[in-house]
């Protein structure tokens, strides 16, 4: 196919616009990444819980110090990864190939999770944070991809694409969870002659089949990318030469406000990873898991974020497109989403998280330069890996017995000390940011 006609197929699949408003290529994209973070967040709703379960209730034993550790060290590595998987992306794969390479390694490292034995546990820990690495970078980028520049739906787009992360992530608690602590199905493995202590091993690898999910859905749509998502040797040769042009002083500025925003996002992810690990611990062992006389599981309560972020990421994704030039630039979300940790946990935290989360991806694809898209969403990653690593330090310190409030209380006093500094750092980081908004 000649440079031309492949230029014109970019625009055709860019312009396209059949997924409420935004190019096609969306709509494959959301329920990928659905798929994806089912498998992670249902693994992640398991993790703490079955690391620090007795031996009798067929989990490993571990101290609250060793498992939220382990849960911080995995968390960190599954967004250090990032970095290296963005390089490899930009240099050699592409993104759609490293995506479909992560996919493949995540769902074996789920399957590797459900052999009940500590090896596995390791192995499989260790697969998921390298296909993440090939996963997430990639898969994130190839949704800016979709956009022109100066796009006025990408933030918007963005917001769509986080509600589908967020489906996967409310649901994955609910069925996985179901299977790992629910006395329904370890009654129903106990009356097949099966060990009903298995149930842990059951739920994740119910985590490794929607990452199998997720795979064929990418698979069966991969035609609606365009040439952006193919490997550097494949694009265009006009576009090849873009890539490959010297770096502007623009350039620099950009990626130095990318800079800025990792330290802000390492804070408040440190924050964020919280449920995970203290506040799912806090679920477990101190909250009355029951409804109108009925118990359920513990690992349910980590389905409440995702709901209120799909209830509430239209609206958002509605409100910066209604906004338009009176929209807040990517530097002020970020500082509404560090200052609403302070006000409560879940749905307060849900309005922070869609302030900045969906937000970085979506500032690093219009800041990045070409060549470095997928490498700098790498690094974005990054700032998510250093918080989680803080976060499960943070989180050792848990104690039932102890001043839950004084830790609570120590969190929520760094991220809104903050966020009242990257207020005031607003106007500079716009000027880093060259013009983009």
């Amino acid at each position: 196919m000649s440079a031309t006609a492949e230029a014109l197929r970019s625009e055709e699949v860019s312009g396209a616009t059949t997924f409420g408003g935004h190019p096609r290529g969306l709509r494959t994209l959301f329920f990928t990444e659905m798929w994806e973070r089912f498998s992670y967040y249902g693994m992640r709703a398991l993790l703490v819980l079955y690391l620090t379960a007795t031996a009798a209730e067929g989990g490993v034993g571990f101290s609250i110090e060793k498992a939220t550790g382990i849960y911080g060290w995995y968390t960190m590595g599954v967004y250090l990864a990032a970095l290296p998987g963005g390089w490899l992306a930009d240099r050699f794969l592409g993104q759609r190939r490293s995506v479909l390479l992560g996919g493949v390694i995540i769902a074996l490292g789920h399957f590797s999770l459900a052999v009940p034995k500590l090896a596995f546990l390791y192995l499989g820990l260790s697969l998921v944070v390298v296909g993440v690495g090939f996963f997430k970078p990639n898969v994130s980028t190839m949704v800016g991809g979709l956009y022109r520049e100066n796009d006025a739906r990408r933030d918007a787009g963005f917001s769509i694409f986080y509600m589908g992360i967020n489906i996967g992530a409310m649901i994955a608690p609910l069925v996985c969870g179901f299977l790992a602590q629910s006395s329904l199905f370890r009654g129903f493995l106990e009356r097949h002659g099966i060990d009903p202590r298995l149930g842990w091993h059951f739920g994740f690898a119910m985590a490794g089949f929607g990452m199998v999910f997720g795979l064929v859905q990418f698979f069966l749509g991969q035609r609606d990318f365009g040439p952006n998502a193919d490997g550097p040797r494949e694009r265009p040769a006009a576009q090849q030469a873009k890539e490959h042009a010297k770096l502007t002083r623009e350039d620099w500025m950009r990626m130095a406000a990318i800079g800025v925003l990792f330290l802000f996002s390492c804070i408040f992810w440190s924050s964020f990873e919280q449920a995970g690990s203290s506040l799912n611990l806090f679920a477990d062992r101190l909250s009355d898991n029951r409804i109108l006389g009925h118990a359920f599981p513990s690992s349910w309560y980590q389905s409440i974020n995702s709901i209120f972020i799909i209830a509430l990421a239209p609206v958002f994704a509605w409100l910066w497109v209604r906004l338009r030039d009176r929209e807040p630039s990517s530097p002020a979300k970020f500082a509404w989403g560090l200052f609403w940790w302070l006000v409560g946990v879940f749905f307060l935290q849900t309005l922070g998280e869609l302030c900045l989360s969906p937000v970085g991806p979506s500032t690093v694809t219009k800041l990045a330069p070409v060549r470095f898209a997928s490498l700098m969403m790498g690094v974005w990653f990054t700032s998510l890996a250093v918080g989680n690593r803080i976060g499960g330090w943070v989180a050792g310190h848990f104690d039932p017995n102890g001043s839950l409030p004084g830790l609570f209380l120590s969190v929520a006093a760094f991220a809104i000390g903050s966020a009242v500094l990257l207020a005031v750092l607003t106007r500079p980081i716009k000027k880093l940011m060259a013009g983009v908004h």
